[in-house]
Formats: structure tokens, C-alpha cells, sequence
């Protein structure tokens, strides 16, 4: 509705507040967003696995652009190093939560459960720091997944539906990034000598075995895929 510059064709004065959430909105979008709709912004945190959210900026406080707030009460967020040791303030690790909102674990597998959570501490994948006000800024992914319109696309799924092509001798899958959708899916393609298929023809096999979201966007020809 902002972009294509349709808002004020709509009545948004019972618009109070707005929070997003998904992927990090980038944070020159957020005062361009906040005038369009006369509203606060309140970009917040969260995953399945916390049922599912775990930190916000708060509505009686300071909201940091690029931040997505602060632990809700009764949940505790730390940044940590590989080793599972709490880092400084304002240095970059891994997010981890811990809470009456974290599961339990995944239903009937325990290795996948062990790899997540650990002392009771849920290990999410993602990478930040926090400021000496609690303010969490997310950096990056610490795991390969990449979040598209605020799915989450696990890459080894699409490979494995890529490299059944007849045409595809091997693949590699990554987040390329958007504006609109945070990230967007980028196969890139190694083609068997015998086979030529063309980008399109990739696209819509992808389709026929995966969730639009997970198709590729953007396919790229290589003549080898580094390790």
C-alpha cells in the first residue's frame, strides 16, 4: 500500500499502533512508513520455537530504529560465542533465549531438540548484540536459513528438489537480499552436459514439489559450485 503510493486512498485513523516482525524492516523504511500511516512502528523478535515472540520495542519507551526492543517480562536473552560463554555489550553473537515461552522440544526427535536447546536455553540460529539499555540489533544468520516475506526456507530442502532434475548435476541455494520481502530465494545450478534447460524450466519444476515461497526467484548458471 505505501509503495505503490495507495495509502491515502484508504481511512487509517483507527490505526493505533503497528508491529512488525519476520525479517529486520531496514531502518531507513521506518519514519518513510511511520508518515505515510501516522502511526509508531514496533519492530519485534521472535520464533516457533518461543511461542513466538520474545522481545519488542516497548510502547512507554524509547524505540531504537534497526532494534527489535527489548526481552519481554519473564523471558531472558543473551548473547553468546560458540562456546555458549555470555559475550560483552554491543559485541556480536549468538541470540539465545530462555522462558516459559520456549518449547519443549521438537515432537519425537530429541537430536534436533539437543541441538537447540541446551540448559534450557534455546539457541536460535540468529546472530546480534545488545546495547547497555537491554536494545537488541539483530546482525545476521548464524545457521543457513534464509527468511523470505518472513518464512523461513531451510536451503538443503530446495537443493535436494533441485538436484533431482534430470538436467542439474548440482546445486547451491542462498538468500539474496530484497527490499520488499527481506530476502529472496537465489538457486545457483550446475547443469549435467547433456542437459540445457533454462531458468524458467527450473523454476517450474521447483514448483511442482515446493511452497511458493521456497521456489526460487533468481537462477543462476555456474560451472562449478565452490565448497
Amino acid at each position: 500500500m505505501i509503495f505503490s503510493g495507495k495509502a491515502s486512498k484508504y481511512d487509517l485513523s483507527s490505526l493505533k499502533i503497528r508491529v512488525t516482525g519476520g525479517a529486520p524492516m531496514p531502518a531507513d523504511f521506518i519514519p518513510v512508513f511511520e508518515q505515510k500511516l501516522g502511526v509508531r512502528i514496533y519492530e519485534g523478535y521472535g520464533l516457533t520455537e518461543a511461542s513466538p515472540v520474545s522481545s519488542l520495542n516497548r510502547f512507554d519507551a524509547v524505540a531504537k530504529p534497526g532494534s527489535i526492543g527489548t526481552p519481554l517480562p519473564g523471558i531472558d536473552i543473551k548473547i553468546v560465542d560458540d562456546t555458549g560463554r555470555e559475550l560483552p555489550r554491543n559485541e556480536t553473537g549468538e541470540v539465545i533465549v530462555r522462558g516459559d515461552n520456549v518449547m519443549q522440544g521438537y515432537y519425537k526427535d530429541k537430536a534436533a531438540t539437543n541441538a537447540v536447546i541446551k540448559d534450557g536455553w534455546l539457541y536460535t540460529g540468529d546472530l546480534g548484540r545488545m546495547d547497555d539499555e537491554n536494545y537488541i540489533f539483530l546482525t545476521g544468520l548464524k545457521k543457513r536459513m534464509i527468511i523470505t516475506s518472513g518464512f523461513n526456507v531451510y536451503p538443503q530442502e530446495v537443493e535436494t528438489v533441485l538436484n533431482l532434475h534430470p538436467g542439474v548435476r548440482e546445486s547451491r541455494v542462498s538468500g539474496k537480499k530484497d527490499l520488499m520481502r527481506g530476502e529472496v530465494v537465489k538457486a545457483e545450478v550446475v547443469l549435467k552436459y547433456e542437459h540445457c534447460p533454462d531458468d524458467k524450466e527450473i523454476i517450474r519444476y521447483c514448483k511442482i514439489y515446493l511452497s511458493n515461497y521456497k521456489v526460487p526467484r533468481e537462477v543462476e548458471f555456474v560451472q562449478t559450485i565452490p565448497d
